[in-house]
């Protein structure tokens, strides 16, 4: 089920750490950002966003433990200082989706453990000459802590398209 609503738009950039040829260097800032605290009020939620170490390995690797490729890390990673600033100031969500998900291995009967995974989404356009939509995600896995999941990009404004013809005026 995914549900939409209105989208935070904010035009500084100043949060995005700067494009380094040195991954080494990126995973320090960024590390550095995400360890100077281990939660973070949300408005949204009128309380906690945990920011667990699951969350930050997330960034750097796949689901299925494989990396990510150096690119792919280096975008992530860059935009993680603004996407903690998303989380602190967020009031309304773009995305939720609530589903099971596998964890842990099989038992010894065969059957794999599941728990209700929850996924919030909040867009933010970012960017000044080229403007570009972010989504910040934040899971819950059954009664646990919400935390820090994720952060990507969502595409360029400028691509996206509003159509005026074959709307219906009530």
């Amino acid at each position: 089920m995914i549900k939409s609503h209105p989208m935070n738009t904010e035009n500084s950039g100043s949060d995005i750490l700067e494009d380094q040829h040195d991954l080494h260097e990126i995973i320090r800032q960024a590390k550095s950002a995400y360890d100077a605290q281990e939660i973070i009020h949300c408005p949204f939620f009128e309380g906690p966003v945990t920011l667990s170490a699951d969350g930050f390995y997330h960034l750097t690797n796949k689901p299925n433990r494989q990396p990510r490729n150096v690119n792919e890390q280096k975008l992530k990673l860059r935009l993680l200082k603004k996407a903690l600033r998303i989380i602190r100031k967020t009031g309304t969500i773009q995305e939720y989706r609530c589903n099971m998900e596998k964890f842990g291995g099989p038992a010894k009967d065969g059957f794999t453990k599941m728990k209700q995974v929850e996924h919030w989404a909040f867009h933010h356009i970012v960017g000044e000459k080229k403007q570009f939509l972010i989504r910040v995600i934040v899971r819950r896995i059954g009664d646990g802590k919400i935390h820090f999941w994720s952060v990507m990009p969502h595409g360029r404004i400028d691509r996206q398209k509003l159509y005026q013809q074959g709307i219906e005026v009530d």
